[in-house]
């Protein structure tokens, strides 16, 4: 017989403290990477009306455009820390965290929530990106793609700079191919603050 099972009350109860628990860690990087307060005035804002399993797609999302969030990361300290605020006792934790089986399985199971990368992908000569579940988010219509990695921005989505035809534009991976910047520009860089982006076209210079 296993020494510990895990049940939906469990399950669910450690996944609601861990999710606090990255929202904490998220919460500090901005602060670490010298974000203002209106940044984490809009993180929170974000989350703030949204349930667990919408909490827990929204930070996975942030991670996605802020990759070093996680690079550091202790995930077995974060289980550890969302196992205590579940027990109701110092032994139980105890047993809790020195079995090796019940902390791979949080682990494993935070990991997989939370780790959802997006992907370029070629076809025909041409780029798009996949997200985590493999669905295409942007065609593969595009000469060249360069997804922002903003470290202190929101968790709305970013465009991304895509090239089409020898002009540069700015395209949403909405599903749709939603643009917000036509593809009139010379060259597009990405800036460290809002706003994100400077296009160049000529000798003219936009920043959007």
């Amino acid at each position: 017989m296993e020494k510990f099972f895990r049940d939906d009350i469990e399950v669910g109860a450690v996944d609601k403290f861990f999710c606090s628990e990255m929202r904490r860690q998220i919460h500090r990087y901005i602060k670490a990477m010298h974000g203002s307060r209106s940044s984490l005035e809009k993180f929170e804002e974000n989350l703030h009306n949204l349930d667990i399993p919408q909490r827990e797609r929204a930070l996975a999302q942030y991670i996605d455009l802020n990759r070093q969030v996680v690079d550091m990361l202790d995930w077995r300290q974060l289980v550890a820390r969302s196992i205590a605020n579940y027990c109701d006792s110092y032994d139980y934790f105890k047993e809790m965290v020195t079995d090796l089986d019940t902390i791979d399985f949080y682990v494993q199971r935070m990991k997989e929530k939370y780790l959802r990368f997006h992907k370029v992908f070629e076809e025909n000569g041409k780029f798009g990106i996949r997200n985590h579940d493999g669905d295409v988010v942007l065609s593969a219509s595009y000469d060249f793609l360069r997804t922002p990695y903003v470290y202190v921005d929101d968790m709305r989505t970013m465009p991304v700079i895509a090239e089409k035809d020898g002009k540069m534009g700015l395209v949403y991976p909405d599903g749709k191919d939603t643009i917000m910047a036509p593809f009139i520009y010379d060259d597009i860089e990405l800036r460290e603050e809002e706003p994100w982006f400077v296009c160049k076209c000529g000798k003219k210079t936009t920043l959007l």
